[in-house]
Formats: C-alpha cells, sequence, structure tokens
C-alpha cells in the first residue's frame, strides 16, 4: 500500500464520526457544485461525484433531492471554499478546508481553536509544500481490468504509478493531479467503471514523529476544529500512530 493510502486510512477513517455532521458538510459541497455548474447531475461533473460520496456514507436520496433543491433557492446561502494553515502544538502542520457564507465567523472561530492550542495561524500558501493535493478516485474493478494498461492510459492526467486495491469489497482507489478531476472521471466512467467515490484530499510529504501525549493533544485540537460546522476537512502532517496504520 502506498503513502497516500496509508495516511488517508489513519485519518479520514477515523474522521466524519457523526452522521449528522457529515450529511451538513456533504449537503455544503453540493449547494456549492449545484451554484457552479447547475443541478442536473447529468451536466454536472462536480455534483455527479458528490452524490456518489453521499451514497458512500449512506445519505439517504430524500436528503439529496433537497440539497439541490435549497441550492437552487434564493434564499440559499452563498457558500464559499477557503482554506486555513497554520502549525498547532509540538510544530506539527495543519491544513483546514473549509465552505462558509461568512469567512469573518469562520476565520475567529479557526483562529481561537489555534490560540487554544498555542498554535499560530500562517499565510495563505505558507503550508502548501508540506501537502501535495490530490484527487482521488474509488470504482469498482472489473474482470478485465489491467491496471498497468490503465495507468499508462491515465498518465497524462497526472496519476500516480501506485494504487490501492480493497479485494473484498472489490474497488480500486487512484490519485491523480487535481487540475485533471475532470478528465479522470471522463475516462473511468466512458469506459464502463462504476465510480463509488471522489474527491479531493491533501497528502502530507514529511510525517513528522509525536509522542502519545503529543498526539492526544493534536488530536483533541482537530476534533475541536472538525466540530465546526463551516469546516470540510483537516489535514495534519503528523505520522499516523501503529495503531491507526493497522486498522
Amino acid at each position: 500500500m502506498g503513502r497516500a493510502f496509508e495516511y488517508r486510512k489513519a485519518t479520514k477513517l477515523k474522521r466524519w464520526g457523526h452522521m449528522a455532521r457529515t450529511f451538513t458538510k456533504i449537503g455544503k459541497q453540493i449547494a456549492i457544485a449545484v451554484r457552479a455548474g447547475g443541478p442536473d447531475p447529468e451536466n454536472n461533473p462536480h455534483l455527479r461525484a458528490i452524490i456518489q460520496n453521499a451514497k458512500r456514507e449512506n445519505m439517504p436520496n430524500e436528503n439529496v433531492k433537497r440539497a439541490i433543491k435549497n441550492a437552487m433557492g434564493k434564499d440559499q446561502s452563498d457558500y464559499k471554499e477557503v482554506t486555513y494553515e497554520g502549525y498547532g502544538p509540538h510544530g506539527v502542520a495543519v491544513f483546514v478546508d473549509a465552505a462558509t457564507d461568512n469567512t469573518t465567523r469562520t476565520v475567529g472561530n479557526v483562529r481561537a481553536i489555534f490560540n487554544k492550542f498555542s498554535g499560530n495561524m500562517g499565510t495563505m500558501g505558507s503550508l502548501s509544500f508540506l501537502f501535495d493535493q490530490k484527487c482521488v478516485f474509488t470504482f469498482k474493478k472489473k474482470d478485465d481490468t489491467d491496471m498497468d494498461d490503465m495507468i499508462l492510459e491515465l498518465i497524462d492526467y497526472g496519476v500516480d504509478d501506485e494504487f490501492d486495491e480493497d479485494e473484498e469489497a472489490g474497488e480500486i482507489t487512484i490519485y491523480g493531479d487535481p487540475k485533471s478531476f475532470g478528465d479522470i472521471q471522463k475516462y473511468l466512467e466512458g469506459n464502463g467503471y462504476e465510480v463509488t467515490g471522489a474527491e479531493f484530499t491533501r497528502i502530507p510529504n514529511d510525517l513528522k514523529d509525536v509522542t502519545d501525549e503529543e498526539r492526544e493533544t493534536i488530536d483533541k485540537m482537530v476534533d475541536l476544529l472538525e466540530d465546526d460546522d463551516d469546516v470540510q476537512s483537516v489535514y495534519t502532517n503528523m505520522k499516523p500512530s501503529e495503531e491507526e496504520g493497522e486498522e
């Protein structure tokens, strides 16, 4: 398994633990996608990908339809995607993706959490060198799938030569250049693959070792950040524990 898989397995599966909070986050993603590309999933690849993620998270279809309908309403909040970054306790880098209709509120809440843990927020882009942004696609493997051939065909889209396979679920996960999200999605769907998940993520390229006590403090900070309704995802360069890596 590759570096990206081990990091995502140890962090993402640990996060988004509460169903209601997950649905709220997906609802905001739907609102942003509908405003940008319209309410028809057939003509809006980004919305189509979010709906696939919603199914993966067991979000009821009625909730998805309601979110799309609300996104078209005049009273729908105008959400913006913003990022915040800085150093948390013990020199661990923290990167926050948020979707908000009030950036003043969101930056205040995020800054307060950084301050609570004696951290420091930096300027936008100051920590981008520590994380590789990737688009991630998970799809059902077909009997005739030759991954070497597929990776070769997708190499122009920045797809990594390392991929992850879940033999029990019969699924493959690939990582690519985020700018090629639409092209990769089009390739998979055009070749008859059932896409079960599509997202953007950030993978740290330099993991930092921490003690168990330091890990506990950083986890508390991340939990507080993720409890904020405006926060979509939180990433750190903290090295996963051995227990998390084995899950």
